[in-house]
């Protein structure tokens, strides 16, 4: 079956392309495994000025690789411009800090000497996402190839031109043929790549269900995995919160990308002594926010990736309401024939219902009333998930210590969640395992190998 690419803002097909053939896929498994014996042996010199130039490539050809995602997967293009911008900013991370993270490390031991040596696998599957269909393919792309790994990538399929752009730019680059390759293939395919012994890990950023198919697929063949699954993040907002900055970065989290974003902000838990200052003010901040063409420079959010997704969530918000929350900004799915979905939030969210319980991937705000910190906090760890939350106080010391009481692997205060180069990033619970990003990411995928000199 062909791999589609189509427009969810009009429904249009972009391009249809021919899944790879057996024999495609057994070449390109083979490529890549005869490059790595090359690429390993590169110095990191050598690495370092092919991803500068990786970097230079997405910088000089920014508005064309945006301008693909948003057409793809209806990103807003003041977002995808923002997108690109941050692959190069973390090829160029990881092009100037690699060498000093894959160090030998000195042991103190009885030993004449003893070190850890950082050595690379070899080739890497990553299975990626369509919301940030160059970020995360790149925060995993640059540690692995500058730790002198390959790269293999099946990417979503319904963004199958930013994937193979993806290839494209690592070739313009002078990277060589196999340093990274993407595979079209369908997602039956993906466990006979899992299990060719020339593929010695799999990363993954996906649904929570994919994570598991695809950890249960590696485990089977004794493969390292990491994994970045679903997230529903709490946003807490004490009452000595500013609440002009409380607002903006909470309607913002919740928007980015049409609100399909792991680590957007979801559910709000809002003490009552601000709550209904906070929900006031929340509602007519996304009243004012701009939708429409997502090509258009002031569009604020586009449609949802496909128009199942926003029938999804609909379908999430009305069960939702029958189970008793309320509607505080009414919007949601209104032409079953788009993917456009308009903000909505709700209230009085009750356990047992898909506000409370799962992820609502689009752009729903979830507001908890509570009567203090010690509520937020329950209700904050009262999930699955554990990816992202925000906290927002003036009070920093108990800022920082609500921070210690909550379950995620990422806590900010007085800021949005998001992910950077310099800090790791991950989850707990049910939003995976493993690290991704500064040096603990780039160290996931390679022995971490102990010499003992006697």
């Amino acid at each position: 079956m062909a791999i589609q690419s189509v427009n969810p803002a009009d429904n249009s097909l972009l391009q249809s392309f021919e899944p790879l053939t057996d024999a495609e896929l057994e070449n390109a498994l083979a490529q890549a495994d005869n490059t790595f014996k090359s690429w390993r042996k590169t110095t990191f010199a050598e690495r370092s000025r092919l991803m500068q130039q990786c970097a230079a490539v997405l910088e000089e050809e920014q508005r064309h690789y945006a301008t693909l995602m948003t057409l793809e997967m209806g990103k807003p293009i003041s977002q995808a411009m923002g997108e690109i911008k941050k692959c190069a900013a973390v090829c160029r991370y990881y092009a100037e800090h690699a060498e000093n993270f894959l160090q030998d490390e000195i042991m103190k031991t009885d030993a004449s000497k003893s070190f850890v040596s950082y050595e690379p696998l070899g080739a890497v599957l990553a299975i990626m996402p369509w919301n940030f269909p160059y970020w995360q393919v790149f925060r995993f792309a640059a540690p692995a190839l500058m730790a002198g790994n390959v790269g293999l990538l099946k990417h979503a399929s319904n963004v199958p031109q930013c994937a193979l752009a993806i290839e494209e730019i690592f070739r313009k680059a002078g990277f060589p043929a196999g340093a990274f390759t993407t595979l079209l293939i369908s997602s039956e395919k993906v466990e006979t790549v899992i299990k060719d012994d020339r593929v010695k890990a799999v990363t993954l950023t996906g649904s929570e269900a994919a994570g598991a198919s695809v950890a249960q697929q590696a485990g089977r063949e004794i493969k390292k995995t990491v994994l970045e699954l679903g997230g529903s993040d709490p946003f807490i907002i004490l009452a000595d919160a500013d609440l002009d900055q409380a607002v903006e970065t909470a309607v913002n989290s919740r928007l980015i990308n049409t609100g399909q974003s792991c680590i957007a902000a979801k559910r709000f838990m809002v003490t009552e002594p601000i709550a209904e200052a906070f929900l006031k003010k929340m509602k007519e901040t996304l009243q004012a926010k701009k939708t429409g063409n997502p090509m258009a420079e002031d569009c604020d959010y586009g449609p949802m990736a496909r128009a199942d997704l926003a029938r999804d969530l609909q379908q999430q918000v009305n069960e939702s309401v029958a189970k008793g929350a309320k509607i505080y900004l009414d919007g949601g799915h209104q032409n079953n024939d788009t993917a456009y979905f308009k903000p909505m939030i709700l209230t009085d969210i009750k356990p047992g219902s898909p506000a409370y319980d799962d992820e609502l991937f689009g752009p729903v705000a979830l507001v908890f009333v509570v009567k203090d910190e010690d509520e937020a906090v329950r209700i904050a760890n009262d999930h699955r998930y554990g990816l992202g939350a925000t906290i927002f106080t003036r009070d920093l010391t108990k800022g920082e210590n609500l921070a210690r009481r909550i379950e995620s692997g990422n806590v900010f205060i007085n800021a949005m969640v998001q992910s950077a180069p310099g800090i790791p990033f991950g989850g707990i619970k049910k939003s995976g395992y493993g690290r991704e990003l500064s040096y603990v990411g780039i160290r996931e995928f390679v022995n971490q190998k102990t010499i003992w000199i006697g």
